[in-house]
């Protein structure tokens, strides 16, 4: 009898486990509001088959863009906030003009093409392994990310302060930076890297997100 329940909760373990991912619909409705509340135009997602953990903006004007995500970032990530800080985050990339600063409208190509922008359009940097069938490094030197150091930690306040206006938690930009971590997607420390290390990010983001729950 032992050995069944024991059997019984390791199957329910399981069952959990494999559930941890997120929706289409969770997406979307994450999409909807911090768009909504940021006052950005509200537009369907675009979903990818590939397994990468990988969200981003084909850019062209705040009126002409698309916003794709794909399912190996719905794998890893678990909750609606999580989700919402990713998107509040490229949301700022485009508010704060970072794609009029010397960033072209190939930043946020799709995988296949070049790396540039990639992991969550630009999120991290060089990655310490190979994700997908890419091939590469997810991730680029700083001419080939497009975005500045600077840049991402303005995104990242930027998305972190959209989800507090969008009535999500504070810290579900840094728990979702924190599930790339955990999966062992970082941007190590290197001088030529454009990206700020995770270590150092994730704990900018942590103090981020303190200051604006009090």
């Amino acid at each position: 009898m032992r050995k069944f329940f024991c059997a019984v909760a390791f199957m329910i373990m399981l069952c959990s486990c494999s559930e941890a991912k997120i929706s289409k619909t969770t997406v979307q409705k994450a999409w909807n509001k911090v768009a909504k509340a940021d006052g950005f135009k509200v537009i369907p997602i675009t979903y990818e088959k590939s397994q990468s953990p990988n969200a981003w903006v084909k850019f062209k004007s705040e009126s002409k863009f698309s916003v794709h995500v794909t399912q190996g970032l719905m794998d890893i990530l678990t909750s609606e906030d999580e989700i919402a800080g990713v998107l509040g985050h490229e949301i700022g990339h485009v508010r704060l003009g970072h794609y009029s600063k010397g960033v072209g409208v190939a930043v946020g190509s799709a995988v296949g093409k070049t790396v540039a922008s990639n992991i969550l359009g630009s999120f991290f940097g060089t990655v310490g392994q190979v994700i997908g069938n890419v091939g590469v490094s997810v991730g680029a030197s700083l001419v080939e990310s497009g975005f500045s150091r600077g840049q991402e930690v303005e995104a990242d306040d930027y998305g972190t302060e959209l989800l507090v206006k969008a009535g999500y938690p504070s810290d579900g930009l840094y728990r979702a930076m924190k599930a790339f971590a955990d999966h062992k997607i970082i941007t190590e420390p290197s001088g030529f890297n454009s990206h700020p290390p995770t270590e150092r990010r994730l704990q900018h983001l942590k103090e981020k997100a303190r200051s604006l729950a009090k």
